[in-house]
């Protein structure tokens, strides 16, 4: 099994994570933010992932070093799993509609590391989430993973309702892009010869 295990350990936060890329969705999430372990467990639920997280951040100054450092660890750990990404999709997309809301995911695990979030929220908070920190855990992930991330909401009126839509379809894409082809098993998903 394609697995991963993250330690990650800064004056702001300490993180432990594991990640199990070929798994069946189960998740023990603790961050100290409520709504990101609810979108934390999405991930792991819709991208079939087995994932623990036992987080612990300066939330007393603010919520920022957590979100981002989340991003980055989920992001070391996809990269880590993956080993040398030899017979993966490589890329993967994929449409979420969530009642009035309609989120698109693009993934590249391409090695290029770049995220574009294009998320226009009413709401400044989302439960105990500000929703401006959305950003920032994407680009965590995207520098993390040496991967290309792109978000959008096309349409919806509840703010919780984009944010859930978005990580249900970047979870999504990110299955379909870590995922193995039998076709590919010895080569790598580029012309370039490396990833």
């Amino acid at each position: 099994m394609r697995r991963a295990v993250i330690d990650r350990q800064t004056t702001e936060t300490q993180i432990a994570l594991t990640l199990g890329l070929d798994g069946s969705g189960r998740y023990t999430v603790r961050t100290g933010i409520r709504f990101l372990d609810h979108m934390l467990e999405l991930v792991a639920r819709h991208g079939a992932f087995d994932l623990r997280i036992d987080a612990r951040g300066d939330l007393d100054v603010d919520q920022h070093h957590t979100v981002e450092d989340l991003g980055i660890a989920l992001g070391e750990a996809i990269s880590k799993a993956l080993g040398d990404r030899r017979g993966i999709n490589r890329a993967g997309y994929f449409v979420m509609p969530m009642d009035e809301t309609l989120a698109v995911a693009a993934v590249d695990l391409g090695g290029r590391p770049h995220a574009v979030v294009d998320l226009k929220l009413k709401a400044r908070m989302v439960g105990d989430l500000p929703t401006e920190l959305v950003h920032d855990f994407f680009e965590g992930f995207a520098s993390a993973a040496r991967a290309n991330v792109h978000l959008k909401v096309l349409y919806g009126r509840s703010s919780h309702h984009q944010i859930e839509a978005l990580f249900k379809a970047f979870a999504r894409a990110l299955r379909f892009a870590c995922s193995r082809d039998r076709r590919l098993k010895r080569m790598l998903p580029s012309t370039k010869g490396l990833l």
